[in-house]
């Protein structure tokens, strides 16, 4: 993993969800998303699962999906990407997560999604992109979203390269093919 310094660092207003799912879309069409880490904060209610809802949805999940909190980790398997979501908000020790062996996971190919990565400090390793949701307490409708991107690395820069804005708008300009 190629670390970039500084860090790119990109701001967005999402007015609606439907800026939330094209904005998850744009990631989505990225073949770098299906070996990434993305590290995703936001205080509770932030819109950290819809947008996890909508990115897996993109990449072809079906059925219902779900906040981890409970159980710490959802995992998917699609024909072309295996996908963990982690929350890790219920953790009260870093050493929860080398306990539960998820470093294997860590480093294995797939993508690998995780909510709270505050809650394991050092042991995680540098994502790829972090993208901090905060709710925009401006709008009375509580789904607007401020969205700031920070990219850590190369593969990080390639899904931050295919978030389009045209009109203020975030918009999903391909349809999204996964082909490995």
């Amino acid at each position: 993993m190629t670390i970039i310094h500084p860090p790119i660092v990109r701001t967005l207003f999402l007015p609606d969800e439907a800026a939330t799912q094209a904005l998850a879309q744009c990631l989505a069409q990225k073949r770098e998303i299906t070996n990434a880490f993305v590290a995703l904060h936001g205080n509770l209610g932030a819109g950290k699962t819809t947008f996890v809802r909508f990115l897996l949805q993109t990449l072809g999940v079906k059925g219902r999906i779900k906040s981890p909190t409970y159980a710490v980790v959802e995992p998917y398997v699609l024909p072309d990407v295996n996908i963990w979501h982690f929350d890790f908000y219920r953790f009260t020790d870093p050493r929860e997560w080398e306990e539960a062996g998820f470093r294997d996971i860590f480093a294995s190919h797939g993508l690998k999604i995780a909510e709270w990565t505050e809650k394991v400090g050092d042991l995680l390793p540098t994502p790829d992109v972090t993208i901090f949701l905060d709710i925009d307490t401006n709008r009375q409708n509580n789904v607007a979203r401020t969205v700031t991107i920070r990219v850590h690395t190369r593969t990080g820069e390639a899904l931050m390269n295919a978030i389009e804005i045209t009109d203020n708008r975030v918009v999903a300009t391909q349809p999204v093919e996964l082909t490995l």
